[in-house]
Order: C-alpha cells, then structure tokens, then sequence
C-alpha cells in the first residue's frame, strides 16, 4: 500500500487507487462530471491546498529565497490542527489502501506536491 504524489491531468498508472485533488481550485473548462473520467482527481480535496494568497507567493516564486519563503508559509498553513489532522489520516491510511494526491503544476520540485510528500513522510507515510 502506498500514496503517490502526482500531476492532476496526467495517465493513470495500474494500481494508483483514488485521485485526490488536493488544489484550490477545480479544473477550467471541465464539466464536474468528467473530472475522474479525463484524469483530473476523483475527489476534491482542497483543505491541503495552499490557500490562495500563499498559492500566489509559490507562482511568483522566481529565486531560491522566494520560494523558500513560499514553502515556509504553506508549512505554517499545514501544521494547523486541521491540516495536520489530515495529513496525519492519510498518512495512516497510505499503510492500508492505494491512493494519490495531486496538483496541476508541471514541475513537482516548484509545487505544492513536493512538499506534501516531505510532509507525509514525516508522518510515517508510505510514499512512492
């Protein structure tokens, strides 16, 4: 059993279990009911998205410092007892069930995801 970390939009690999989007925002354009079918995410899952001001700071990023000061404030928003409880549930169930997580960026080292996955693995998870 494992969690995968993901581009929202890309193909399916075997074995992948439930997508789970963890952005703030659905996809442009897509009808809500094609959203699983076009391989967006199966469920919606934005409380572990950046909110939208830190989203902001992480797109604008263009040097080191920037995005460190990016990483910093999303680290902030997911040590809150909400967030952290979540993290904490998926990190347990990545021991017992198949699933991914996701983001739309293109590159995972510049999004969200790539600290998600330090995240999870900080708690225990089974990170692929």
């Amino acid at each position: 059993m494992v969690v995968r970390v993901v581009r929202l939009g890309s193909a399916r690999i075997q074995g992948e279990g439930i997508r789970i989007g963890t952005v703030r925002r659905p996809p442009r354009g897509v009808p809500k009911t094609e959203f699983s079918s076009q391989n967006w995410y199966d469920v919606w899952f934005p409380n572990l998205a950046p909110s939208v001001e830190t989203m902001k700071l992480g797109q604008q990023a263009e040097n080191a410092a920037e995005w460190a000061k990016f990483t910093k404030k999303y680290k902030t928003e997911m040590s809150a007892p909400e967030a952290s409880h979540l993290l904490e549930l998926l990190a347990k169930l990545s021991h017992s069930s198949d699933f991914s997580i996701g983001c739309y960026c293109e590159v995972e080292a510049r999004c969200h995801r790539s600290i998600l996955r330090a995240l999870l693995a900080e708690r225990g998870a089974a990170v692929e």
